[in-house]
């Protein structure tokens, strides 16, 4: 029973960009949903909301978790920020992310192609 649990929540999480979509008529990719797994990896990985979650009911979890997730937001959004001011004002840095990004692309475009 508990792995046909985990696998009903990661169908869930997966599909949360799907979901938003069709509800709110938004056209967020895949790519977009890197983001909410950061929140979610984030928020898994923080003491108190791990405690918080260990410590209570899922209603009871819910409602405390509503509180925190604003400022997760605001700091998975700061966070980018400072990706993009890096990449964008230190040019040995953009380098170094545009050759492995550009090898990445290319071994996985390359790789759907040969399937």
């Amino acid at each position: 029973m508990g792995t046909a649990r985990t696998k009903d929540d990661a169908v869930e999480l997966s599909s949360l960009v799907e979901q938003l979509n069709e509800r709110f008529g938004t056209d967020f990719t895949e790519a977009d949903q890197l983001f909410f797994d950061q929140v979610t990896s984030t928020a898994e990985h923080t003491d108190k909301v791990a405690e918080a979650a260990r410590a209570n009911t899922f209603e009871n979890f819910s409602s405390y978790f509503e509180r925190v997730l604003e400022e997760l937001f605001i700091e998975r959004m700061d966070g980018n920020e400072d990706i993009f001011k890096r990449v964008m004002g230190d040019k040995a840095f953009r380098g170094a992310a545009h050759e492995h990004i550009a090898r990445q692309v290319w071994k996985r475009v390359r790789e759907r192609a040969a399937s």
